[in-house]
C-alpha cells in the first residue's frame, strides 16, 4: 500500500471519537498523520486526546499542528494574566480532565499539565506544506508564501465560503477551526475545511488528501459510515 497522507480536523477533547478514527484509518510506520489542532478544550478528555496523539506518533510520523487552542493553554503557561482568557474558550474543560476542581485553584497551572504533553503542545508546527497540499490550522493569506504567513491567519482566520480564495502557490488548502454545523466537510477544491464539530454533535473528520477518502466518528465513537 502506498504511503498516506490524513488530516484530522479539530478533536476538542473528543478521545473516543479519535481513538476510533485511528482504529479505522489503521495508520503504517509509512502514513503521515496531519492533526490540525484545537485537540483540548471544550469536550470531555483533553488529556485522552494528548495521549493518543503522543501514542499515535510511535505508530506513523505525526505532524501536530498549533491551533489557537493550544496557543491559549501555552501562552496562559507562560504568562498568568492570559489564564482567564484561556479558561474562558474551554481552558476549564481541559484542567477537569486532568483532575481540577474549583478548590483545588491554588496549584500552579503547569503542576496539572504532565511535562510530556507540555512538551508535545510544544512541538507543535504553524503548518505543514508537501509537494501537493497545505495543512493549516484555521487559513492563510492567499499571496503571501507560507513562511510568512501572519499567527494570525494561521490559527484565527474564518473561511467564509463567499469570500475565500485559493492560495497563489496553486495548492489545494485543508483547514480546520472554522465549524461546518451541517457535519459535512467544506469542499471548495481548492480549499477543504474539515472541522465538522465533533465537539457539539458533529462529527470528527479524517480526510485522505491524495485519495479524497473520508473516515467521520461521533464523540461516543461510533463511526459514520459510506464516506468512502
Amino acid at each position: 500500500m502506498a504511503a498516506r497522507t490524513i488530516a484530522i480536523g479539530d478533536i476538542h477533547g473528543c478521545s473516543a471519537a479519535l481513538a476510533a478514527l485511528i482504529d479505522a484509518i489503521a495508520p503504517g510506520a509509512e502514513d503521515t498523520i496531519v492533526a490540525l489542532g484545537d485537540y483540548i478544550d471544550r469536550g470531555p478528555d483533553s488529556r485522552g486526546v494528548l495521549e493518543g496523539l503522543i501514542a499515535l506518533s510511535a505508530r506513523c510520523r505525526l505532524v501536530p499542528i498549533l491551533g489557537d487552542h493550544e496557543e491559549m493553554l501555552l501562552d496562559a503557561l507562560r504568562d498568568n494574566a492570559s489564564l482567564r482568557k484561556w479558561l474562558s474558550c474551554g481552558g476549564a474543560d481541559t484542567l477537569r480532565s486532568y483532575g481540577w476542581t474549583p478548590g483545588s485553584h491554588r496549584r500552579r497551572l503547569a503542576d496539572w499539565i504532565p511535562e510530556a504533553h507540555r512538551r508535545f503542545l510544544n512541538s507543535c508546527v504553524p503548518y505543514h506544506e508537501t509537494v501537493t497540499h497545505l495543512f493549516i490550522h484555521a487559513g492563510f493569506v492567499p499571496d503571501l508564501p507560507m513562511d510568512q504567513q501572519p499567527a494570525l491567519a494561521l490559527r484565527w482566520r474564518v473561511t467564509d465560503a463567499r469570500t475565500a480564495s485559493p492560495h497563489y502557490s496553486g495548492k489545494p488548502a485543508i483547514v480546520g477551526h472554522t465549524r461546518q454545523l451541517s457535519g459535512e466537510v467544506l469542499d471548495l477544491a481548492f480549499l477543504a475545511c474539515i472541522d465538522t464539530n465533533c465537539v457539539r454533535g458533529g462529527w470528527l473528520t479524517a480526510l485522505d488528501a491524495n485519495t479524497g477518502r473520508i473516515w467521520q466518528a461521533d464523540s461516543a465513537g461510533r463511526l459514520r459510515v459510506g464516506r468512502d
